[in-house]
């Protein structure tokens, strides 16, 4: 959970809870406190994956929110191969 404090500025920005958490894993991990390496030394090593991961996929989510979930749009179509129904997304040649 983010550390939350009374002068602290809001920060509105989407995923800003986890980029807080992921920001002070790599600050405060031994690779960069006692070690004196760069953040980004550290996480290519592959300290603070699981933050890395969980901020990867919120931001992920946020590019996708406005196409992937307005199923309105979305088009029904046939597999040509097994004539099975399968949904695809207006831009699908984007993909």
């Amino acid at each position: 959970m983010p550390k939350y404090y009374e002068d602290k500025e809001e920060d509105t920005r989407a995923c800003s809870g986890i980029r807080e958490d992921f920001k002070a894993c790599l600050l405060q991990h031994d690779c960069v406190v006692k070690a004196g390496k760069l953040p980004s030394e550290c996480l290519k090593e592959g300290h603070c994956k699981a933050l890395q991961t969980s901020f990867f996929e919120c931001k992920r989510s946020m590019l996708c929110a406005d196409q992937c979930l307005s199923s309105d749009s979305w088009t029904i179509g046939r597999d040509s191969e097994e004539g099975k129904a399968i949904e695809e997304p207006p831009d699908a040649a984007v993909w």
